[in-house]
């Protein structure tokens, strides 16, 4: 049989109900939520890491490089064929794309959760797991990059989100739609973007921040990063990628200090375009030397700037990555 190697790190797939308290935490050990799916054993011969049990919102950019050089390792052994890790689902499209961004390989990477924990009837858990562990297998996800299965459906790393609090049907690529599903019949791939281009894998620079426009929003936020002296910041401006006329200043000061800013836009499709010119217009922004992200959103953007930063790409190189990684 295929060997599948499952890295588990908590989330909701992970927890159950404390009947004193009434709330769901992470509880489920790595063993017993394999023992608990054994239609597993009839897809692939499963070896099991448990790396952490946490709950996904405190899953960070430092727990996300330590969980990639944990696949990477798995992923290069030749007898791996595809590697399955179960996330909470706050930030999974978060560890995914920071993963994305650290791995090379053509070993399929596959990340799943659920929306319903372990203790609730009719939990999305166990097939979830199931669907991520035949694509796993399926020699058709080879070369995709990392991969993320929920409800039936696999959509890429890049373009992946939370788009509902509760609904099973939760993550959606918008703009590009899945990649394709799991059904009865087997997996079936019906798209192949391009693969993420990659970085080296080396920690994170800490001091990236996002700051999201709101419509008459002062520049307060940016003039704090100024004199804290961030190493990077990100915008997730209106639209097209625009913000209010009255942060001009401080994101000058911010470029002129050597500190990068990364424009991204706060609607869940489409992509940065400078295309106006009134005060705060993204034709303005990028004259500034404000870099876009592309189709990248704001959270995405932020690892992406944190990772690159990390791995000691200058200025120019950095804007270069950019450039590639949101087109």
């Amino acid at each position: 049989m295929p060997r599948v190697h499952l890295v588990t790190t908590g989330g909701t797939i992970a927890s159950r109900v404390d009947p004193e308290t009434g709330a769901a935490v992470p509880a489920v050990r790595a063993e017993e939520l394999v023992a608990d799916v054994p239609a597993l054993g009839r897809i692939a011969d499963l070896a099991v890491t448990e790396l952490f049990l946490e709950s996904s919102w405190n899953v960070g950019p430092d727990k996300m490089v330590a969980l990639a050089r944990v696949v990477r390792g798995l992923a290069a052994d030749p007898a791996v064929t595809g590697v399955v890790v179960t996330h909470g689902t706050d930030t999974l499209e978060e560890t995914a794309f920071a993963l994305d961004l650290l791995l090379d390989g053509d070993t399929p990477v596959v990340l799943t959760g659920a929306m319903r924990d372990a203790s609730t009837p009719g939990t999305d858990g166990p097939r979830n797991l199931v669907s991520a562990a035949r694509i796993a297998v399926e020699p058709a996800a080879r070369g995709l990059g990392v991969l993320v299965a929920l409800n039936d459906e696999i959509h890429a790393a890049r373009a992946v989100m939370k788009t509902h609090t509760t609904a099973l049907g939760t993550f959606a690529s918008p703009g590009t739609g899945p990649l394709g599903a799991v059904d009865g019949e087997g997996v079936r791939i019906h798209a192949r973007p391009a693969r993420t281009p990659t970085l080296p894998l080396a920690d994170p620079e800490p001091r990236v921040y996002l700051v999201k426009m709101a419509a008459g929003m002062d520049d307060l936020l940016l003039r704090a990063l100024l004199d804290a002296r961030a190493r990077g910041v990100v915008i997730e401006g209106s639209g097209a990628g625009n913000v209010s006329g009255s942060w001009e200043g401080a994101i000058r000061d911010l470029v002129e200090a050597g500190t990068p800013v990364v424009l991204s836009s706060r609607c869940p499709g489409g992509r940065v375009t400078p295309t106006y010119g009134a005060p705060g217009g993204g034709r303005r922004l990028r004259d500034l030397g404000v870099i876009s992200a592309g189709a990248l959103s704001g959270p995405k953007a932020r690892l992406a700037l944190m990772f690159a930063l990390g791995a000691g790409l200058d200025a120019a190189a950095l804007r270069a990555y950019l450039d590639r990684l949101g087109g």
